[in-house]
């Protein structure tokens, strides 16, 4: 039973980082929408990204449940379909990323074996997934055309939130890591 409630503790937290950065996105950013879910910086999806790198499945559950929140509220509020394939992409890209990078890597929860490096390929791999995937749906499922420059625009902001969002949880992991005394 406790690892039932860390897990949904995990989804939790997963579903608070990334309604916070929701929030800060469309309070500072919400100029910067190519549109609807597609911004030139976008921090959610770097809370998508880390959310899978600390609690891998439960991060990915509490993705779904907040990505389609979020579609089904805010985005696309007409559209239950897109709102349920929101949720579900916005969960699976990331942890697609997870899983490739958890084998090629070796990640521990705490992302001190990642350095900048790592990160960034990390953030570069996402960017493309996330976007490539999400633009699949739109081409297939929608019959939607001319989506290279919202691929562009996302992939790019997909990027740039994920970097802001790693870079700042691994400085504060860093920052609230327990020193060791010289000795």
């Amino acid at each position: 039973m406790k690892q039932l409630q860390l897990h949904a503790l995990m989804a939790g937290a997963t579903i608070a980082m990334f309604a916070a950065a929701l929030a800060v996105n469309e309070l500072f950013f919400l100029r910067l929408e190519f549109a609807p879910g597609i911004n030139w910086l976008y921090l959610p999806a770097g809370v998508r990204l880390l959310a899978t790198l600390l609690f891998a499945e439960a991060g990915a559950v509490g993705l779904f449940l907040v990505g389609w929140a979020a579609c089904a509220f805010i985005f696309f509020p007409d559209d239950p379909l897109r709102s349920v394939a929101g949720g579900f992409l916005g969960a699976v890209a990331p942890y697609l990323v997870y899983l490739v990078m958890r084998r090629r890597f070796g990640l521990q929860a705490s992302l001190a074996n990642l350095t900048p490096a790592r990160l960034l390929c990390c953030a570069l791999v996402y960017s493309i997934a996330s976007p490539l995937l999400h633009h699949l749906w739109f081409g297939l499922a929608e019959h939607k055309s001319g989506l290279l420059a919202s691929f562009v625009a996302m992939a790019t902001g997909d990027f740039c939130g994920t970097i802001v969002v790693l870079y700042g949880a691994k400085l504060a992991l860093h920052l609230l890591a327990p020193r060791r005394k010289a000795g």
